[in-house]
Order: C-alpha cells, then sequence, then structure tokens
C-alpha cells in the first residue's frame, strides 16, 4: 500500500467507506454459497494449474493451544515453565534437562500433500548444557521424518538463543509421516533441548507459462554488511548469482538501486563499487538502474555470479527509506536484479504514488551488524548473536521472496504466535502505547490466519510489523515485514500483500490494481465487510481512466489513484464475487494464487481463470468494470 501522497490514512480510509458503503455483515462461508451447475462444469482448466494447493501441515507448531496434537514420552514436555524461555509466544518443547540418564520423545503425524515439488521442515533449536567437554557428545538430539534421521545435535551445539534448522522433505510428498524429536542424556550433567515453531511448508513450484520467458531467473542474494552507531549508514558486500531462463543469451543484468530516488545522482544513497563477476556500466534512470556487463552472454540454463561493495545511508524522514529520529526503515535499498522479459528490460522510474518494483522470488541470505542496543527486525526468519564490542549480529534467511526489507532502532517489542502458528512481532517506535501496540498484535494474528485460510498458507516463517503514527502513507509492504500506522485496516491490508504481490507476484508498475485491488478485497473479507453497492458510487473522471491503468497514468493523475486502483478495483472484485457466487469465487482466487506461487501474473491471466469458472461470457463485466489486458 501506498496511499496518495502526504495523505493519511484517515483521508483513504474515508474514501474507501464512501465507495463501499459496506454492510457490515460477514461473507458468507465459501462452504456454504451455492455453486450454479454451469459453474461446476466449468471449473476443471482453473484446478489443472496447480496440482498441489500449498500448505503449513504441522499443527500447533509453536505448542500455544495445548498439547495436542503432539505425542509427549512423558506429561510436561510441552511447557512454559520458568528456567527456558519460548522463541516466540510463551510455550515451547524442553526436552531432557535432567542431568541422569534419561530419554524424551515428542512426536507428531503429518501427511504431506502429493504433488507438492518443495517441502521444507524447519524448527527453532536452542541448547542449554552444563557439560564443559568441548569434544565429547554426551547428550543428544535427533530430529526425524518417518525412519529417516534428519539430524542429530549434542550438547557440543549449546547456543545463546535460538537457531534454525532446516531441511528439504520434498522426498516426503504424498506420504503420512512422523516428524519426531528423541533426546537422550546421559548419567550426568544436564542438557536441554528445546525446541519451538516447528513448521512443515509444502508448495507446488508451478511457474505460469509466460514465467519461463522472464530472467535473470533463480536470484539468490547474499549480502553482508555493518551499521554505523545509529543504524544510519551500513556498508559492506552483497552478491547476486542467477541463471538465464530465456532462449535469448544474457549479455548484461541491471540492478536497480531504487532509493537513489531520495538522493541525487551527485548524493546517492545508495552506492555499488569494486563490481566483480561483470563490468558496471552507466547509470540511468535518475541513478536508479546500473547496467552490468557480463564477461560473455549466458545461454538458456547457464548461471552466473557478481559482487559488488555496497554501501546505504538512511536519510532523514519516517518513509520507506528514511529514518524518523532514532529509528530506521531500510526498505528497497538492497541491489536487486531488474527482469527481462518478451517486452525487453523493464527499467521504470521510481514512483512515490505507489511501487514500481517487479522482481522474480529470490532467496535471500543477509547478515546484520550492528550496535547491540539496536533491534533490528528484518524480512525472513532472524537469529541473533553476540558480536565484538557490545555488537549483535543479525542473520536473517528468506526463501523465494521479492525483496528484503528491514528496520533498526530502540524499537519496544511484543511477540506472539497466530492460532495456526505464525509467529508475529510487533515493533514500535516511541509514543505508541503499549495497549495500541497489543491492538496491532491482535489485529496481525487475525489477519494473517484470516488471509492464510483464503488464499494458501503463510510460507515466511515469522511476521514483523514496524508500528509509527508518523507515517505520512497508511501502510508498506515487504516480504515477512511491514510498516504500519496503528489502524486496524491498514494493518490487515499490508499483510493482505503478503499473497498479493508476495506470493503472486506481478508488475507493480504497469498492473498496481493486481496488488492493490486484490488486498482491499481481501482486507473486505477478513474485516467482514461485502461492499455492498459500493460500485454504484463509482464516477469516472475521464474515458482514459482504468482500473488496470499504469502507475505512468496514476503519477499524471495522482489524486485518482487510491480511488480508482484501491476503491474501484475492490469493488469490481466484489461484483465478480456476487456474479460468480461466494464459493465459486472463493475457489477461483485460492486456485489462482496456488496457479501462480512464486510466480507472476498477469491482468490477461486473472480473466482467463475467471473466465475458466464462469457460466457466462465475462466480456461485457471486464469493459463495464473498465478492466483490460
Amino acid at each position: 500500500m501506498r496511499g496518495t501522497p502526504h495523505k493519511a490514512v484517515a483521508a483513504i480510509v474515508s474514501t474507501v467507506a464512501a465507495l463501499a458503503a459496506a454492510a457490515l455483515l460477514p461473507a458468507a462461508p465459501a462452504a456454504a454459497a451455492a455453486q450454479p451447475a454451469a459453474a461446476r462444469t466449468t471449473a476443471a482448466p482453473a484446478q489443472r494449474a496447480a496440482a498441489c494447493t500449498p500448505a503449513q501441515v504441522v499443527a500447533n507448531g509453536g505448542f500455544e493451544s495445548g498439547t495436542t496434537p503432539w505425542s509427549q514420552s512423558q506429561t510436561g514436555l510441552i511447557t512454559n515453565r520458568t528456567g527456558q524461555s519460548a522463541h516466540a509466544g510463551g510455550w515451547f518443547a524442553w526436552l531432557n534437562g535432567v542431568g541422569s540418564t534419561h530419554t524424551d520423545t515428542l512426536s507428531q503425524s503429518v501427511t504431506i500433500p502429493s504433488g507438492c515439488s518443495t517441502a521444507t521442515l524447519t524448527f527453532w533449536l536452542h541448547v542449554d548444557t552444563a557439560e564443559r567437554t568441548t569434544s565429547v557428545k554426551y547428550d543428544t538430539l535427533t530430529a526425524k521424518i518417518g525412519s529417516t534421521a534428519l539430524a542429530t545435535y549434542s550438547n557440543l551445539d549449546k547456543n545463546t538463543g535460538y537457531v534454525q534448522k532446516s531441511f528439504d522433505v520434498s522426498a516426503f510428498a504424498g506420504q503420512t509421516v512422523t516428524v519426531a524429536f528423541t533426546g537422550s542424556e546421559d548419567s550426568s550433567l544436564q542438557t536441554s533441548f528445546v525446541v519451538d515453531d516447528v513448521a512443515l511448508d509444502t508448495s507446488g513450484g508451478t511457474v505460469p507459462p509466460t514465467d519461463s520467458t522472464r530472467t535473470p531467473a533463480a536470484p539468490s542474494y547474499t549480502v553482508n554488511l555493518s551499521s554505523d552507531t545509529n543504524g544510519f549508514v551500513w556498508t559492506g558486500h552483497e552478491t547476486a548469482s542467477f541463471t538465464n531462463a530465456s532462449a535469448t543469451p544474457l549479455s548484461e543484468v541491471y540492478l536497480r538501486l531504487w532509493d537513489n530516488y531520495h538522493g541525487s545522482c551527485s548524493a546517492m544513497p545508495i552506492t555499488v563499487t569494486h563490481v566483480t563477476g561483470g563490468t558496471a556500466g552507466a547509470l540511468s534512470v535518475a541513478c536508479t538502474a546500473l547496467k552490468i556487463d557480463l564477461p560473455a552472454p549466458l545461454a538458456q540454463g547457464q548461471s552466473a555470479t557478481i559482487g559488488f561493495d555496497l554501501s546505504i545511508t538512511v536519510p532523514s524522514g519516517a518513509d520507506r527509506f528514511g529514518h524518523d529520529g532514532a529509528f530506521s526503515n531500510i526498505g528497497n535499498a538492497l541491489p536487486v536484479l531488474a527482469v527481462r522479459d518478451g517486452a525487453g528490460w523493464h527499467l521504470d522510474p521510481y514512483t512515490n504514488n505507489g511501487e514500481s518494483f517487479y522482481s522474480l522470488a529470490a532467496d535471500f541470505n543477509v547478515t546484520l551488524d550492528h550496535p547491540a542496543g539496536l533491534l533490528v527486525p528484518a524480512t525472513g526468519t532472524s537469529a541473533d548473536t553476540p558480536g565484538t564490542s557490545g555488537r549483535t549480529v543479525t542473520k536473517a534467511t528468506a526463501s523465494k521472496v521479492r525483496d528484503f526489507a528491514w528496520g533498526a532502532g530502540p524499537f519496544a517489542k511484543i511477540s506472539g504466535t497466530s492460532a495456526a502458528g505464525t509467529p508475529i512481532n510487533i515493533y514500535s517506535v516511541s509514543g505508541i502505547s503499549s495497549s495500541d501496540a497489543q491492538s496491532m498484535l491482535t489485529t496481525a494474528k487475525n489477519a494473517v490466519d484470516a488471509h492464510a485460510a483464503r488464499f494458501g498458507a503463510y510460507p515466511y516463517g515469522e511476521l514483523d510489523a514496524v508500528i509509527d503514527n508518523n507515517y505520512w502513507f497508511g501502510g508498506m509492504e515487504y516480504p515477512g515485514f511491514v510498516l504500519d500506522l496503528v489502524s486496524t485496516t491498514a494493518l490487515t491490508h499490508e499483510i493482505g500483500h503478503q499473497w498479493f504481490y508476495g506470493i503472486v507476484g506481478d508488475d507493480e508498475y504497469a498492473s498496481p490494481w493486481l496488488d492493490e485491488a486484490f488486498t482491499d478485497y481481501a482486507t473486505d473479507l477478513a474485516l467482514g465487510k461485502t461492499g455492498t453497492n459500493c460500485w454504484n458510487s463509482v464516477s469516472w473522471a475521464s474515458s482514459a481512466e482504468k482500473i488496470t491503468n499504469s502507475m505512468a497514468y496514476w503519477d499524471a493523475n495522482s489524486s485518482r489513484y487510491s480511488t480508482v486502483v484501491y476503491g474501484y478495483g475492490k469493488c469490481a472484485l466484489h461484483d465478480l464475487r456476487r456474479q460468480l457466487g461466494d464459493t465459486v469465487m472463493a475457489k477461483l482466487l485460492k486456485d489462482y494464487a496456488a496457479a501462480h506461487w512464486y510466480g507472476v501474473s498477469t491482468t490477461a491471466e486473472f480473466k482467463a481463470a475467471a473466465q475458466a469458472v464462469s457460466a457466462t461470457d465475462l466480456t461485457s463485466f471486464w469493459t463495464q468494470h473498465r478492466i483490460e489486458g
């Protein structure tokens, strides 16, 4: 979300409210609405897009909902007692720690859906021991799936905090297997194995046919940065690895240095130097694009890596890239690879009105060295370890995300876990009351579960939200990391972007409605609003105004951006729901998300998916609602 510039979220909400005239009645449950027979007979094309519905199949992985469905070798392994602490929430599994010959086992049976090409088991582990040896494994913990031992840890793996463990278990797709942890101690000196936030995420890995021409594909970024004492300046090194997915050779790549918009070409906040793996060319697009010529053209399927030194200077200002006093937001600061497709390189300009960002799903491994007094929320899952001289090293890992963002400052932090098991952290700047922070934690828990139930399981591990009422905009989304005012509607919206933009990608400059309208529609559903009669308030400013216009149009007509893209866009989707029926629409969007999971969608693909499940020709519907493409 990036609202009309320099208007607070209250203004956006009032505009949307005037459009919606929405009854506060909950939407009919998907199973309760009748589905027309004709629609049932035409549903098959949408179903063929994905054989695997993405899901997180471990239940109660954060141990916040009692012991079910876990099996314990003895009562009390799942606990909140003093002596150890949870990774998130208040409960955890504490195996061993007795100091005598002893074995504990914790297990759960799970079913990994068939057809899923990706299945990843993760858990957080803390090891606390009284053993003094540095060479002998006296006490052990073994993690298994089925009869396969994934790893064994011991007293030698002791640590001061939690470390996330991750395993590829895709070989077990289509099977019901037991995830188990077995801890064994010898006759003396305790070792405690503390496990929390167990998850097993699956996805189909389905890529839309048009994605094969988008390149450079499969990007992977490794970043090491160190900050100054305030967290305002970060310096270090970044590497980017990628593969050419196109039949057309790849002789160059472009890095997007988006945040140079916030400075000038003579005083750039983002600087790239000492490039390896290619030759740096000229900066273009107001110094937000840097061409790098490769040593030799990459043929289809070939891979390469470039590296460079990186410097980031955060300007003053409560913005998505800026610092509000001592609190920094560092969004779109890491250089990422631009996309080339059949239309050529996408090197659109930065827009402060909305978003210009268009990137493919990537893996990030980011190490941030900073003063220990700063908390650093970030995309992905993070683990802190002590650094040198009063510093902390935050290591964040994120898989299949389109960008990476972080914050830095003396935030107040509260944490919890949603009912479905997503760990959530709320980071508040000075001036945010504890009651408002708690309210935002509750909102985040409800929102992430509501969206996941409709569109597929949340795949990014934990979710961090930075709350600051000085933002001039309503909120801003990044994968696993959002910025927001104290606002239930705005936070529900930003979390909805985890699906529409994050999981189901789009070219945000060319087709902003594909993430903003869909997210506003999802927000209505999550808050029990039906959008009754909201299309009746539509009044077009000109014949050129369309829901599907690009940011080039909206930058020239900025006062209409929120009204049309957010308001008219979501109302069009409410109208489509009434046309198709609640059940058909719910299934359409869930299948649409699954078919484009970690991919990129277009207006044409959504229209085709909707037509495939409709009993009638939708041509007049698209024309009436000015949805073109």
